[in-house]
């Protein structure tokens, strides 16, 4: 393969998004339906309206669950202070640089995650599709915390909220009020937690005792997807003014929650487990791995979710100023979350004279246990949980629209005469996605629910995500290569990436990600919820759903190479790495071309 460079003394132009069959032309969210007859057939790719739209949109995926369930989640997990130092080094060697490289090639492929991979190295087409696997599996049980979130919100609004006494009929006798200094009895569970886990999920003993469906919450989580669906049924179009709410707000109200967690008695406790670290604790590969899972599911890095949203830039969008701004908004609104979580459990543990670390069992219904029994003893508490769980609600969708617009954007970029022939409105397929991602969802809402939801949170989104990361980043920088990828960010933004992006594209992030995969898998312990340890079949299960992603990468390759022309696997397997052509339109074997009006000012010809 060479590479011709136009000469660089001609006139500079800044370059037009290069089209391509399926995305001919390309409007603006308030121009795309004009002097269009079937508009609703989606052949163009809208553009955000502007620039806050696309921050708005990339600031709510990051400050969304990763940051506010997510985070609290794993870090008290993983020990506290612990967890931030690998979480710190993973989002500056591997966070920020993947995140650059996401939004360049989905800026200048104008596709989703498999369309972008498959033109910039066929070969690892799997990876894009790999991504889109779990972010389908991941919106059938993020769906589910929205479910929790609007039981809580609406149960919010009675006149005492049910979980501040042991007066009610789900409450058994182990159930204990905390009093100043009483020391926790063993065995006694608090009110919120028995709301939780007995009128909430009514969790049954294990998961293979499945029980019933839990049907107040199977209506919430229909209501959920009903939100979804009219945010998303008109692209980007729709989703773009919803999170002018619901990206916005909730930061008001987590500076609200701050204010109040550091006022209670005992924050000073908590705080101090949340920034000092036990340094043993750094040579678990565990809490590594768990920081990794938390950068990527926090920024969307590998879960096709940026390059999805890039895609609808504009070409010319200086997208590092964008990396940088997600970056630290995500960074600073982590610390923010774990501040004041971390104080209210410290509050906690001086209530019940007990440490940090056993003030609740680290699952996944933690922030859904300790808040509300922090708001309990607030003045005015319904009105304090009402906002709350309003806010986590904002936040629970934020992540949603995201992964579920990965999902459609990658299904319109890889099927575009079958979705114009067959479903014909882009409504009616959003509304199949979300009818479908519905149903999957309705095992976690079960009575054994909570034990489907931890195991498909273990494997799809924790022990799967270090591997699709480093085979994207050997994808896009060793085999597209890092001069090409350079070349094109400097036709985007008009300037080269820094030699510490490269660096860390190259190496750096490369090694990191490869060293927490191999220690993930030697160090491979199997799931569990609290006391409770999975079946062997369920353990099977687990990994039969990581497998559906993590096989996508190499059986596609393998059909990748079989079909690539040649006489032998050398002559195919070469072909399989060549990325799409780029030249003017009207030369033959042109995979995307550029307008012969406005030329880019590096144009490459990939022959």
């Amino acid at each position: 393969m060479t590479a011709t460079l136009i000469n660089p003394t001609m006139k500079k132009y800044r370059p037009m998004r290069p089209p391509d069959e399926d995305t001919a032309s390309h409007e603006s969210c308030e121009e795309e339906e004009a002097d269009v007859e079937d508009h609703h057939l989606k052949p163009r790719r809208p553009f955000w309206a502007n620039k806050i739209q696309f921050v708005l949109a990339c600031v709510g995926y990051s400050v969304g669950l990763g940051n506010v369930w997510r985070f609290p989640y794993l870090c008290y997990k993983s020990g506290g202070g612990a967890f931030l130092i690998p979480y710190f080094i993973i989002l500056i060697v591997c966070g920020v640089p993947m995140l650059f490289m996401e939004l360049a090639i989905g800026q200048y492929t104008a596709h989703g995650p498999i369309g972008a991979l498959s033109q910039i190295c066929p070969l690892f087409k799997g990876a894009g599709l790999a991504s889109v696997v779990i972010s389908f599996v991941m919106s059938t049980y993020y769906a589910v915390i929205i479910a929790w979130a609007i039981y809580y919100f609406f149960t919010s609004f009675k006149s005492e909220v049910p979980w501040a006494s042991c007066s009610n009929r789900w409450n058994t006798a182990h159930c204990w009020v905390p009093f100043h200094n009483h020391t926790k009895p063993n065995g006694s569970q608090t009110p919120t937690e028995q709301f939780f886990e007995k009128k909430v999920l009514n969790v049954s003993p294990g998961i293979e005792f499945p029980g019933g469906m839990r049907w107040e919450l199977a209506a919430c989580l229909v209501c959920a997807w009903v939100l979804v669906y009219f945010a998303l049924w008109k692209s980007i179009k729709s989703s773009a003014k919803v999170r002018y709410i619901t990206t916005t707000l909730p930061f008001l109200l987590i500076i609200v929650f701050l204010g109040r967690s550091l006022t209670l008695e005992g924050a000073n406790v908590g705080l101090r487990y949340f920034f000092k670290p036990d340094w043993e604790l750094l040579k678990q590969s565990r809490v590594w791995v768990n920081a990794a899972s938390q950068i990527f599911n926090s920024i969307g890095v590998a879960f096709g979710s940026m390059i999805m949203f890039a895609s609808y830039n504009r070409f010319d969008n200086n997208f590092l100023h964008d990396t940088l701004a997600v970056s630290l908004i995500n960074a600073v609104t982590s610390l923010i979350v774990g501040i004041f979580t971390f104080a209210t459990i410290g509050n906690i543990a001086i209530e019940q004279n007990t440490s940090v670390k056993d003030v609740i069992a680290d699952s996944p219904g933690l922030l859904f246990v300790v808040y509300p029994q922090a708001i309990a003893k607030m003045p005015a508490s319904q009105l304090w949980a009402v906002l709350f769980f309003f806010m986590f609600l904002c936040l629970g969708l934020n992540s949603q629209f995201a992964i579920v617009e990965v999902v459609v954007t990658s299904i319109q970029d890889g099927f575009p005469e079958m979705i114009r022939k067959r479903l014909v409105y882009h409504e009616l397929l959003v509304l199949c996605v979300c009818v479908v991602s519905l149903f999957f969802g309705l095992p976690h809402i079960l009575h054994s629910g909570i034990y489907v939801f931890q195991l498909m949170d273990y494997y799809a989104a924790s022990l799967s995500i270090t591997y699709l990361a480093f085979f994207e980043v050997v994808a896009i920088a060793w085999f597209y290569g890092i001069g090409r990828l350079s070349n094109n960010i400097k036709q985007m933004t008009g300037q080269y990436p820094s030699f510490y992006f490269r660096f860390c594209w190259l190496i750096a992030a490369p090694a990191l990600l490869l060293a927490l995969w191999v220690a993930s898998l030697v160090d491979y312990t199997p799931p569990t919820y609290r006391q409770y340890s999975y079946p062997a079949w369920a353990q099977v299960l687990g990994w039969t759903i990581a497998s559906l992603s993590l096989l996508c990468i190499p059986a596609y390759a393998v059909v990748t190479v079989v079909r690539a022309p040649g006489n032998t696997i050398g002559e195919k397997f070469r072909y399989s790495i060549r990325p799409a052509s780029m030249c003017d339109c009207g030369i033959s074997g042109c995979d995307i071309c550029y307008s012969d009006s406005d030329p880019p000012d590096d144009k490459t010809n990939i022959n």
